[in-house]
Order: C-alpha cells, then sequence, then structure tokens
C-alpha cells in the first residue's frame, strides 16, 4: 500500500497557496476587508437592521474571490469537463478541503458560508443526471455564470429530518389551458433564497405519508406568487439566510418538474455522499487548526515560569483530539479513494455507511477542538479575538445540518447489522446448535 498523494494532487496543493497568497491575502488585506475575518466579523458580515441576512458587502467580496478562482482555473476543479472543470475526483476535493480548513478563517475558504475558492457544485452534478435537456442547457449554464442561483426546500417545520412525511403537496391542474402543478406547504431552512432565484422544492404528489416514492421535486421561481418568505431564522452562528418559506396556491408548469415523477427523494440523495465527505473533510481540517493553535500556544505561555505544555492535563486532552484526527484522515481519504473507483450510483450500495461515519465523526472532532482550544487559551481563547468560538459555533450546525449525526448513526447501523447494505442477509445468525448445551438444557 502507498498512501503518499499522488502528484496531480500535491500540484494542486500548491496552485492553491500559490494563488493565495498571489490574489486572495492582498484581497483580503485591502479596504479594511479583514473586519470579515477579525474580532468584528459578526457584526461586519450581518446586516441585523434587514433580518440579520448577510451584508451586501461581505457577499461582493466572496463573489470577487470566486471569480478571481475561476479566471485561474481553480473555482470549477470538481466539475467535469463538460462544465469547464477538471474532473476533480472525491479524493484530490476531500484533501484541497482539509488543506484549507486547516488554515483557519480566510478569505480564500469561508465554510460558515460555503464559499471556497475551490467550489462544489452538487447542484451541478444533480441537472446533469437528472434534468431534461432543457433544463440542463438553461440552468447549468445560468448556474455557472451566476445568473441563476438555486435554494434547497426539502425540510419542513414539523418533520425535520424525516421527509417521507413532508406535507408539501403538489397536484396536477391546469390553467391557462397549460398543464403544471399546484403547489401548497412549507418548507425550513431553505437556506440562500434572499438571492435564489429558484427554489428546488420537494413535494409529494403520490402515495402515502411514510412512502419513499411519490415525492417530487420542482425548479419553482422565486417570484412566482404565492411563494412567500416567511422570516429568517436568527441562528447560533450569523448572519442568517435560513428561512421559513410557504407556498400557498403556487402553480408550475410541467416543464419545471426536475426528474421522474414520483423519483424526488432518490435526486435529493444522489448528492449526499460527495458533499458529506468533503464537508468532512472540511471539519477535519478546522479541527487540525484548532489542536495545532493550541500547541503552539501552549509551548509559547510560560504561567508560574514553566511551559503550559509541560502539564499532562493540557496534553492529553490534545494528544485525545490528534489522535482522533489522524485516524479520521485515513478514513476519509480512504473512503473518498474508493468513491472515485466506482460509479455513482454505486457508493450508495457499498460505502453510504463510511461516508456517514466520517462525516458525524469529523463534526464532532471539530466541535470538540474548537471547545478545547478554547480552554487552553483561557480567557482570550473564550473573546471574540481568536476564531475557536467562531469555529465551534459554525461547526455545531453541522451536528444537525449535513444529515443529523443520529441519522447518520442509523445509517451506520443498518449497515452494520445487515438491514441494508453488502452485508444485507449475509450475516449468520446462531442457531440452537451453536448455544452452549449447558445453556440450552438450562432453558
Amino acid at each position: 500500500m502507498n498512501f503518499d498523494l499522488p502528484p496531480d494532487i500535491t500540484d494542486l496543493l500548491t496552485r492553491i497557496d500559490t494563488f493565495i497568497d498571489a490574489e486572495i491575502a492582498p484581497l483580503q488585506a485591502q479596504d479594511d476587508n479583514e473586519r470579515f475575518f477579525d474580532h468584528r466579523r459578526e457584526w461586519a458580515r450581518t446586516d441585523f437592521e434587514n433580518g440579520g441576512l448577510p451584508r451586501p458587502e461581505w457577499e461582493a467580496l466572496m463573489a470577487e474571490a470566486v471569480a478571481r478562482a475561476d479566471k485561474a482555473g481553480l473555482y470549477r476543479f470538481s466539475l467535469p469537463a463538460e462544465f469547464g472543470g477538471q474532473d476533480g475526483g472525491n479524493l484530490a476535493m476531500a484533501v484541497a478541503r482539509e488543506h484549507m480548513a486547516a488554515k483557519g478563517l480566510g478569505l480564500f475558504n469561508d465554510l460558515q458560508s460555503e464559499h471556497s475558492i475551490v467550489g462544489n457544485f452538487p447542484v451541478i452534478v444533480m441537472l446533469r443526471d437528472f434534468g431534461t435537456d432543457t433544463q440542463k442547457e438553461t440552468f447549468i449554464k445560468g448556474a455557472l455564470n451566476g445568473d441563476i442561483r438555486m435554494a434547497f426546500g426539502l425540510t419542513e417545520p414539523d418533520h425535520g429530518s424525516d421527509a417521507t412525511h413532508m406535507e408539501t403537496r403538489a397536484k396536477r391542474e391546469t390553467r391557462d389551458g397549460k398543464q403544471g402543478w399546484r403547489i401548497d406547504g412549507e418548507k425550513m431552512l431553505a437556506t440562500g433564497m434572499h438571492t435564489a432565484t429558484h427554489c428546488v422544492t420537494f413535494a409529494r404528489t403520490s402515495g402515502e405519508d411514510g412512502d419513499a416514492q411519490g415525492i417530487t421535486a420542482f425548479l419553482v421561481p422565486t417570484d412566482t406568487t404565492g411563494m412567500k418568505i416567511e422570516e429568517y431564522l436568527w441562528t447560533f452562528n450569523m448572519p442568517t439566510d435560513h428561512p421559513r418559506v410557504s407556498f400557498n396556491d403556487v402553480w408550475v408548469p410541467d416543464d419545471l418538474m426536475f426528474g421522474p415523477e414520483g423519483g424526488g427523494l432518490a435526486l435529493a440523495q444522489s448528492f449526499v455522499h460527495e458533499n458529506r465527505i468533503r464537508q468532512a473533510a472540511s471539519s477535519l481540517g478546522a479541527a487540525v487548526y484548532c489542536i495545532e493553535e493550541s500547541v503552539r500556544y501552549a509551548r509559547a505561555r510560560k504561567p508560574f515560569g514553566t511551559e503550559l505544555a509541560a502539564n499532562q492535563a493540557i496534553q492529553f486532552p490534545l494528544v485525545e483530539l490528534a489522535s482522533q484526527a489522524e485516524m479520521l484522515r485515513l478514513l476519509i481519504r480512504k473512503t473518498a479513494w474508493e468513491m472515485d473507483r466506482m460509479p455513482h450510483p454505486e457508493v450508495a450500495k457499498h460505502l453510504s455507511d463510511k461516508v456517514s461515519m466520517c462525516n458525524y465523526q469529523a463534526n464532532r472532532l471539530c466541535c470538540d477542538a474548537a471547545d478545547r482550544a478554547m480552554q487552553i487559551h483561557g480567557g482570550v481563547g473564550y473573546s471574540r479575538h481568536k476564531p475557536f468560538e467562531h469555529i465551534y459555533r459554525h461547526h455545531r450546525r453541522y451536528r444537525i445540518t449535513e444529515g443529523s449525526e443520529e441519522i447518520q448513526m442509523r445509517k451506520v447501523g443498518a449497515y452494520l447489522f445487515g438491514y441494508l447494505g453488502p452485508r444485507r442477509g449475509k450475516i449468520p445468525l446462531p442457531t440452537p446448535r451453536s448455544i452452549d448445551p449447558s445453556v440450552r438444557d438450562a432453558k
């Protein structure tokens, strides 16, 4: 076994570092843009008088960074070549995301905003795999040039992670001689609606509550009559772009149905694995940043004339975290490598549990590492002059929103016990003959 990273990935990391030094670091230092990253970051980013939304200046700065990254050939790295990308695989993306997150806060990779100079494009891959020819032509091109921006309306207020009991309904209805669908219901946490041109909206079109089949996706324009943002939820880490959205007598034509009728949940799951492995790598990188900053501080800080690092009460918690990070890195990279070696549909059959392991463990590790970093840094660690509170508040979200850790553990359990996955029907169960005779006779 050779665990060395292949040259194309090490070259990618060099390109990233060179680009950050040449383009992004100067942009971040320009015109007091540091306010978005230092102790003023939450206030600088948040328009508290406008529902807690991101300030336009903050979003404009990220857009400028993306434009420069796209010009440099980095932003679309993970996209298929047909869309101007470089067919970047899951291993390369995982390594790159960890590498950038381990640098700490910066304009090159702001995890709170899902912003990065090496972009992630789950909706574009969904459009490629499930969209009609017309939808591909319109929406993929529009998404890549910025004319189209999509939010994702799956979660509902009363059902959370259980999409099979969603109450949003879509019924066939003809208006002005054109066939289409009437949608009624409500969605929660439809991230990005303040700038979205469309919302990928999931609604039950047939079947019974609890059925996996019978849910359909629609590409609903956000200016459609009857679609309303009711409120933005102020969150642990501000700014917010997570609204509750209502749909009352919303009508869309047939040509905006996205994917097969009744097969919407399969569409929703189509990008989960790529998204989760990359997000796990980001959480790992942020955890590594917290660990390394704590090590440096503990060596430099000398209370009572002795390095803080000399105390086992300081060493041992960081040893535990560093050990977990090392083991998790190997699992993430192995899983990403395996994902790259099989067709997309096979990943869900064979590796879904491994992806879930990586994701929920990485998100926990990041929160634990940020918490420990705050403790080791003491009062200054608790302040906003250090980034640990920001990292903790942001990554605490991922223990819920990227598929809650309970949902992830349930997936792992289903594979482990053979209810799903490669072990299904293959676990040999004990028979009466295999039980100790003395125990059997006693019964």
